[in-house]
């Protein structure tokens, strides 16, 4: 019977298509090489190849030596100097524990800048109608911007990580609930709430990865303090979980 590999959140898990994306080849050869065992991997219990991050870039440097070069060729591997994947060497916003791990895992994920999915633009549009909010938002936190994949009631596609109330949600496994961010020390002066859109209320839901990697949140953001009822918030939750689900299908 086929085990999953014990969980390490220094060393993202892997898909075969995440794979494929750093190794620059098609999905095609990356199963054939986990499948011949020149990438180590294994199988979970539904019958899915999965590789570290570390066989895949241990991969890349063999094939860059035995091509007599110091690196791989350019698309053959993620920019490790794209200041969006790198740790920020000085924040004034507090990240997880396993930040450098979840960075690597995002990127590998291909699904910042990625173009619109209705499914996502679904989950936004009925979060905004069961909760009543005029803004709902998938985020995805890099380590310089808070990016929208879909986005109801604003225009802007992205803020500056340090603006992030997700930077808070995504810490913890459950919801988290900012009544009046006029009244919270965390986000008083927040500009976001300071000047437009003059955030007071927000509620958000983690998005994590297969490998525990919270990737960013399903929100949603309202201009007047207000507290969500119980079937609200149930609501939320549900469509957060979907939202989880779609994300796991595509990371692992």
């Amino acid at each position: 019977m086929s085990l999953p590999a014990p969980v390490d959140t220094q060393d993202p898990v892997l898909t075969t298509a995440a794979a494929a994306r750093l190794l620059g080849v098609a999905v095609s050869t990356a199963q054939l090489w986990l499948e011949s065992g020149a990438l180590p991997s294994w199988k979970t219990p539904g019958g899915h190849r999965r590789v570290r991050l570390s066989a895949v870039m241990q991969l890349l440097e063999e094939k860059a030596r035995r091509a007599g070069s110091a690196t791989p060729a350019a698309g053959s591997q993620p920019d490790r100097t794209d200041p969006d994947f790198l740790p920020a060497p000085a924040r004034n916003y507090p990240i997880p524990a396993n930040e450098g791990a979840r960075l690597a895992a995002l990127q590998a994920s291909g699904l910042v800048d990625s173009a619109p999915e209705s499914v996502f633009d679904r989950l936004t549009w009925l979060a905004a109608q069961v909760t009543g909010c005029p803004i709902a938002l998938i985020t995805l936190l890099t380590a310089r911007r808070q990016w929208y994949k879909s986005r109801v009631g604003v225009d802007i596609a992205e803020t500056p990580r340090e603006l992030a109330f997700c930077n808070h949600a995504i810490l913890q496994p459950g919801p988290f609930i900012v009544e009046d961010a006029t009244r919270d020390a965390r986000f008083a002066d927040n500009p976001y709430v300071t000047g437009e859109p003059h955030v007071r209320f927000y509620g958000g839901i983690p998005l994590v990865d297969a490998g525990g990697h919270a990737f960013g949140t399903l929100c949603v953001v309202d201009r007047e303090p207000r507290r969500l009822r119980e079937r609200e918030l149930r609501a939320l939750k549900e469509l957060g979980a979907i939202a989880n689900e779609e994300l796991r299908r595509r990371t692992g």
